[in-house]
């Protein structure tokens, strides 16, 4: 037998054994299918109704590449992911031919002035510089890999003068300075892995004058990496500041508070996406995750609704008041705002009381989670822009607005977002999504089930592995002053020297008739006799 004869036979016996497999798989799927008693297109349909869930499976990859055009995947649109993408890796955001945006719609406009300032009259930090990362694109095709060189690029890094810095807690044995009004939003280790939140804070660090939130997860030593400042959050479950039986551990508070990075404490009354307390499920909380929260490993972790020290106005402002004096460091509250009642009650405590917060984070209904439930991400709390005016005008109207600082909250993750949000009353902005995108987030919406492929929203050893630290950290420090230097390009553009003067009277809102109105005219209808302080712009 010549060897064409013996690969003839090897190949018939390789394809009769494939073909037997298949058939004895088929047979096998056929009888669990028919008789499984969960699925009825199964029952009907055994083997091939299995399409039916591979493709449903897939679903949300489909639209998110094929279907949806560029503006209508949620929460981030295609569009708006690639803004993000292009200022972290590439240190740049243009575009060609025009805008996107469909100007027919209702929607806020950042007024122009006729006389735009020029480059050197921007009041600002020009003498600071940072050296980063980029990629510079030299080609693109089509079916081929694009071809990108990394280079080193060093920048101004587009700080506040400083002068114009902006001080939290003036009155604290420790104030708090910021040179730049963009920082990081509240997100745990626990949430987010050791790799993700040690590229956070090492590109925070490069990029100088801002901030890093810890969530309620406790104060972990990834981010304390980077070296930039943080502020600590404390929410209900107390996590990293309680003692084995879940109390507040005032001894805890003292000693995390002579770290030097800590510069003020956040009692986390609510959250945008989950105004309940939060949840991490047991295969995320490891043995590090555990003795950083100071809880038992490997248990699902559930934080209570509120604090069980105070239920009412007098008695959170006391426990403040505690906290500040026993740590010497600004105190801030965050919150979720329901109607202008409660922005009212809030600024009448602190009128009345003398006491209250340092700062005030608000965060907008919009706001992302790691995990929460859909009937409180969807429809409990206000939006970012209709939550924040009610708290400008309730301390302003209650003589209290100087005294505190406001720090906005809510996919506010691209300059002129950042400007309109300036300009309705806030001093900062948080932003947290964005930052989890420039370290590897595709947006595949597997946050809560530890199962993140890219290695962010995962503890996962294995799957953090495709996190590489010492790129991400760049991106993330490309995109802060990528959108610090948006941010006073918008300014210019508005005829001012600094985005700290960004006011009411520098937003317009259109509505779909193209009718404008001042932000103040918005803001008296919005708190209308038997209004509910809410608004449908």
């Amino acid at each position: 037998m010549n060897i064409a004869d013996i690969m003839t036979v090897i190949g018939f016996v390789v394809v009769s054994l494939i073909v037997l497999i298949l058939m004895v798989t088929g047979a096998y799927i056929y009888f669990v299918d028919r008789t499984q008693r969960q699925h009825p297109v199964l029952r009907n349909y055994p083997v091939v109704g299995r399409a039916r869930y591979f493709f449903e499976k897939i679903g949300p990859e489909l639209r998110q590449y094929f279907f949806n055009n560029d503006r209508e995947s949620k929460p981030i649109s295609r569009e708006e992911y690639g803004h993000i993408v292009k200022k972290a890796k590439y240190k740049r955001d243009v575009e060609g031919f025009g805008s996107q945006r469909d100007f027919e719609k209702e929607g806020y406009y950042i007024r122009n002035s006729m006389f735009p300032k020029l480059t050197a009259e921007l009041k600002m930090d020009k003498e600071s510089k940072v050296t980063t990362n980029r990629y510079l694109l030299i080609k693109d095709p089509l079916f081929t890999q694009r071809k990108e060189h990394l280079e080193e690029e060093t920048s101004p890094v587009y700080l506040l003068d400083e002068e114009d810095a902006i001080v939290i807690g003036e009155n604290c044995r420790e104030p708090f300075k910021l040179r730049g009004q963009i920082g990081m939003s509240a997100m745990s280790y626990g949430s987010l892995g050791e790799r993700a939140i040690t590229a956070l804070s090492e590109g925070l660090g490069i990029a100088k004058g801002t901030w890093m939130n810890t969530g309620e997860g406790g104060l972990s030593d990834y981010h304390l990496k980077g070296g930039a400042d943080l502020i600590m959050q404390i929410g209900p479950g107390m996590f990293g500041l309680r003692d084995k039986e879940g109390n507040f551990n005032w001894d805890e508070l003292k000693e995390k508070s002579e770290i030097p990075q800590l510069k003020a404490f956040e009692v986390k009354l609510g959250q945008g996406a989950k105004t309940r307390g939060g949840h991490v499920d047991a295969e995320k909380v490891n043995e590090e995750i555990a003795r950083i929260r100071m809880v038992e490993p490997y248990t699902s972790i559930d934080s209570p609704n509120r604090f069980p020290e105070f239920n009412d106005f007098p008695s959170l402002f006391d426990f403040i008041e505690r906290v500040r004096e026993h740590s010497g460091k600004p105190v801030g509250m965050k919150i979720v705002v329901g109607s202008h009642f409660e922005a009212e009650d809030l600024a009448k405590a602190i009128r009345d009381t003398g006491k209250g917060p340092d700062f005030i984070t608000i965060d907008g209904s919009e706001g992302g989670t790691g995990a929460s439930y859909q009937e409180l991400t969807d429809s409990v709390g206000l939006p970012i822009r209709s939550a924040l005016p009610l708290v400008d005008n309730a301390l302003k109207k209650h003589g209290v607005r100087d005294r505190v600082k406001l720090i906005a909250s809510g996919k506010l993750y691209s300059p002129d977002r950042v400007a309109i949000a300036l300009a309705m009353g806030a001093d900062l902005v948080n932003i947290a999504r964005a930052f989890m995108i420039t370290v590897g987030c595709i947006q595949t919406l597997e946050c809560h089930s530890n199962g993140c492929p890219v290695g962010v929203a995962t503890t996962d050893p294995d799957l953090q592995n495709a996190l590489v630290v010492d790129e991400k950290k760049h991106r993330t420090a490309n995109y802060l002053i990528s959108m610090r230097k948006g941010l006073y390009r918008v300014a210019a553009a508005a005829g001012l020297e600094s985005p700290l003067h960004f006011k009411r009277e520098h937003v317009v809102y259109k509505d779909e008739k193209g009718k404008t109105w001042s932000l103040d005219d918005i803001y008296q209808s919005m708190i209308q006799p038997g209004g509910d302080g809410s608004m449908n712009a």
